[in-house]
């Protein structure tokens, strides 16, 4: 079989082109303003369970958005074919939707000054040369080696091995055109245990935007295979209130909430329950939230925002002090703002930790709930009111006494944020919040 690379059919040089004739016929029908995206993307993801080929997937999707701005009216059409004669009906339909849509003072593009001007290379771009059934093989072994873990992994939903490479192009009426690719890759594998009649389930993955900082396929699936065999043996505990860490991959989602409710949109809509708090004390004194757009090969890396805007280095918050919020240009607009080129969300957001690893948390925390696993979607965005379903390990005098599962841990995330007591050094780097353990010294903890 071919390789992925093959497959691609248009590059940067292609979809500015089309970007530049859908502007050009926007422009010839009299718009005050307008803007255009235009992406390919192309990927492979081959999935193995118990041994055989489960699924095998290609994607070859390419599609081109246009908005068009007309005396304050915002209308927007999208097509996935990209023949000139779709771009301009297209464009055709936006501004016949801009005509029927009603004036909103603050629609419009982002401010001329404020586009990129230097498109810099972040080291995005790197396709994985791997063909259908190489990737089929890496699942196999993959699973394989978790299977091989223990006698008690008992049956599995398989291994998956998958890449993607993305070219994206836009451009505006102010005459910015820009455009870069980026390739994702990862490879996951989700087993399942059984002892006793009880079986548990848990999984491991790696991603990177370089196939070679991906780990090891064998090694992924080996520790899918320990995490759920640790899992053997859960049980409740009663009610309490006491010490929650959060492991890595679940504390940037901890985080996430406040970014959440700092956006623009959650801001202006008076539907946040971080709201007005710019300049206010929400975390303690040893918390900062940077973010770095420009990180070579960061999952959130970007030259420009989805307006054009040129990104740039800030601290959101510094020594638990919120400095400001995550802007587009419009809810900008709407809050009497500047954008801070965040249209389209945050790039490479990083909590920095505290000079300890997960081991030594564990260890200051001496008892409480080690939560490796949320359940459940029970965070209120407007009050701050914080219940998930959590799976995880007891910890007690420091060390791992035994797992838990079902139980539910509670609180206010404004008084949670507070209440953190440390951040670990041990990030995770898969996303685009780069985040550490985190240590609540208190949380309700509802069991048996």
């Amino acid at each position: 079989m071919g390789t992925l690379a093959k497959r691609e059919s248009l590059g940067r040089d292609d979809l500015e082109r089309l970007v530049t004739l859908a502007l050009d016929e926007a422009k010839s029908r009299g718009v005050d303003q307008a803007e255009v995206a235009a992406s390919q993307d192309v990927g492979l993801s081959a999935t193995a369970r118990l041994g055989d080929v489960e699924s095998l997937e290609y994607t070859n999707d390419r599609g081109i958005g246009i908005t068009v701005y007309k005396d304050s009216r915002k209308g927007n059409a999208s097509t996935s074919d990209i023949t000139g004669a779709a771009i301009r009906e297209a464009v055709t339909k936006a501004c016949s939707f801009a005509e029927l849509t009603a004036a909103d003072e603050y629609a419009g593009l982002a401010d001329a000054d404020q586009m990129c001007a230097g498109i810099r290379d972040l080291d995005l771009d790197h396709p994985w040369e791997i063909d259908a059934d190489t990737a089929i093989g890496l699942a196999i072994d993959c699973e394989n080696a978790g299977r091989d873990v223990n006698t008690k992994i008992s049956n599995s939903e398989g291994a998956t091995v998958a890449t993607n490479r993305g070219v994206r192009a836009y451009g505006n009426s102010h005459g910015f055109i820009g455009s870069y690719a980026r390739t994702s890759h990862s490879i996951t594998c989700v087993l399942l245990a059984d002892a006793e009649g009880a079986m548990e389930r848990d999984y491991h993955y790696s991603s990177a935007r370089c196939a070679d900082d991906l780990e090891n396929a064998a090694l992924v699936g080996r520790r899918a295979g320990e995490k759920t065999v640790r899992r053997l043996g859960a049980r409740k505990i009663k009610t309490t209130r006491a010490p929650v860490l959060f492991v890595p991959e679940l504390a940037r989602s901890f985080i996430g909430h406040a970014i959440g409710a700092i956006a623009g949109g959650a801001q202006y809509r008076r539907a946040s329950f971080l709201l007005d708090a710019a300049g206010e004390t929400l975390f303690p004194d040893f918390v900062d939230i940077l973010e770095r757009p420009h990180l070579k090969r960061g999952m959130a890396s970007a030259p420009y925002d989805s307006e054009g805007v040129a990104t740039y280095d800030r601290d959101i918050v510094t020594d638990g002090v919120l400095q400001g919020y995550i802007l587009s240009s419009y809810s900008a607009r709407r809050l009497g703002l500047e954008t801070t080129a965040n249209a389209g969300g945050a790039q490479n957001l990083i909590v920095p930790g505290g000079g300890k690893d997960r081991a030594e948390l564990i260890r200051d925390m001496g008892t409480g709930l080690l939560v490796e696993e949320l359940i459940g979607h029970g965070v209120n965005g407007v009050t701050g009111d914080y219940s998930r379903g959590a799976v995880g390990h007891w910890v007690e005098n420091g060390e791992l006494l035994h797992p838990v599962h079902e139980v539910t841990i509670a609180g206010n995330l404004r008084d949670l944020y507070r209440r953190i007591a440390a951040i670990g050094d041990d990030q995770d780097v898969r996303s685009g919040i780069r985040c550490g353990s985190i240590l609540v010294d208190e949380m309700t903890i509802a069991g048996a």
